[in-house]
C-alpha cells in the first residue's frame, strides 16, 4: 500500500432498508480510516438516520446485521479519522436538523459531494 493512500468519498444510501450493502460501504470507510486514508462517508437517503443520535419521529429502527461490526461503531471510527456528511436534501425529507446530528457531523449537499468527488486523485464509491 502507498504511503500514503489517496483520499476516498463513500456515499452510503440504505440503511435498514438494505443493511448488507449499508454496512458493505461503512465496514470500508472505517477500514480505509484505519488505513490511513483521508475519508470523507456521505450519508444519504435512508443512511441519512445513522448520522443522528436522537430519536426522531419515523426514524427505522437500527438494524443488527449477524457476524458485522454494528453501524453506530463504524461511524464513530469514520468520526475519529474521517469526515461525515449528512445530504441536507435527504434530512429535510426525514426532518433531520441540525441539532439531530451526531457531534462532528456536517449537513451538505449536491454542489460538496460534486466539489469532492472531482477533486483529483479522489476514488469514490457508492453503496
Amino acid at each position: 500500500m502507498p504511503s500514503s493512500p489517496r483520499p476516498l468519498n463513500i456515499k452510503v444510501t440504505c440503511a435498514a432498508d438494505a443493511p448488507e450493502r449499508s454496512n458493505q460501504g461503512l465496514t470500508v470507510a472505517a477500514t480505509a480510516v484505519s488505513a490511513g486514508a483521508r475519508v470523507s462517508l456521505w450519508l444519504t437517503g435512508e443512511a441519512a438516520w445513522l448520522g443522528t443520535d436522537v430519536a426522531t419521529d419515523g426514524r427505522p429502527p437500527a438494524y443488527d446485521l449477524e457476524h458485522a461490526v454494528a453501524p453506530g461503531d463504524l461511524v464513530s471510527v469514520v468520526l475519529e479519522g474521517g469526515r461525515v456528511t449528512v445530504c441536507s436534501q435527504c434530512a429535510a425529507r426525514r426532518g433531520i436538523g441540525d441539532d439531530d446530528l451526531l457531534a462532528r457531523v456536517r449537513l451538505a449537499g449536491a454542489a460538496l459531494w460534486t466539489e469532492e468527488v472531482l477533486a483529483e486523485g479522489v476514488q469514490a464509491l457508492v453503496y
